[in-house]
């Protein structure tokens, strides 16, 4: 059986892979994350997740490995991870009294056999509308400032949605475990084995 890696430094995405149970290594992909001219949400996701899987192949020559990236639209504009506190509040502002739906890409490479599955996973979030002194408070509190769509799903941040929807919870957080059973399924590697 090949060995698991996750193409990635996030501890988000770590905790989550580590509730399978499964042995798995961790190491940081190299991939410039720019979106390319009129790439949809879904396209660069889809790309970005395949390429930082495929990134770790000369290291990981006989590894199932697994890639995944996040983005959130608001109004139709592509936001990623806000890095400053005045980004978070602006994109909480833009969400908020709104419905922002956040796009997952997920990747699984096999590189031994160079076998690729993809897919996007959406999830909704509508949000309440929030006032200025709770998106502040929220980011000084929070500090979601390496999370797309500048909030915590997992912490603080249900404060402020109205309704979540969509398949698996997990994928807000950044990791779509549904889909990636599913994925390590095909690729012979079951979780319940």
């Amino acid at each position: 059986m090949s060995q698991l890696v996750l193409a990635s430094t996030s501890t988000y995405r770590r905790a989550l892979l580590s509730t399978l149970q499964l042995p798995f290594i961790t190491d940081a992909p190299e991939v410039d994350e720019a979106p390319l001219a009129n790439e949809t949400a879904e396209q660069l996701v889809l790309r970005l997740a395949a390429a930082k899987a495929q990134a770790l192949t000369e290291r990981y020559p006989d590894h199932l490995i697994i890639g995944s990236d996040q983005v959130c639209v608001v109004d139709g504009v592509i936001c990623g991870k806000p890095h400053t506190e005045e980004n978070a509040r602006n994109q909480l502002r833009a969400a908020s009294g709104r419905s922002v739906v956040f796009y997952t890409g997920l990747a699984l490479y096999d590189s031994r056999h160079q076998r690729l599955q993809t897919l996007c996973e959406p999830f909704t979030v509508e949000f309440r509308t929030l006032s200025e002194a709770e998106i502040a408070q929220y980011v000084s509190r929070e500090q979601p400032l390496n999370c797309a769509g500048s909030f915590k799903s997992e912490g603080l941040g249900i404060a402020l949605f109205e309704r979540l929807s969509g398949r698996d919870p997990n994928a807000l957080i950044g990791l779509p475990l549904i889909a990636l059973c599913e994925m390590l399924r095909k690729a012979g590697m079951d979780p319940l084995a």
